[in-house]
């Protein structure tokens, strides 16, 4: 399942459980790659991650718990 991450809404975002939700929740990704995309998306810049689908449910789960925003493109 692709996801595109929109923004964090969080009053104060936790960049390190941010990071980390990344790297955890995507297939593939390494840790320098989820902190780069962790800063683009505090920026307000939306971010593109694929996510396995046995992953899917709980994935989105902690997404919300951030406050982050998202949109499923497939």
């Amino acid at each position: 399942m692709k996801l595109n991450l929109l923004s964090c809404d969080a009053q104060r975002p936790d960049k390190r459980a941010i990071s980390k939700c990344i790297l955890e929740i995507s297939s593939g990704m390494s840790a320098s790659l989820s902190n780069e995309l962790t800063e683009i998306l505090l920026e307000r810049d939306p971010v593109d991650i694929e996510v396995p689908d046995k992953n899917a449910g709980s994935a989105l789960r902690t997404l919300r718990k951030l406050s982050i925003d998202y949109e499923i493109i497939e």
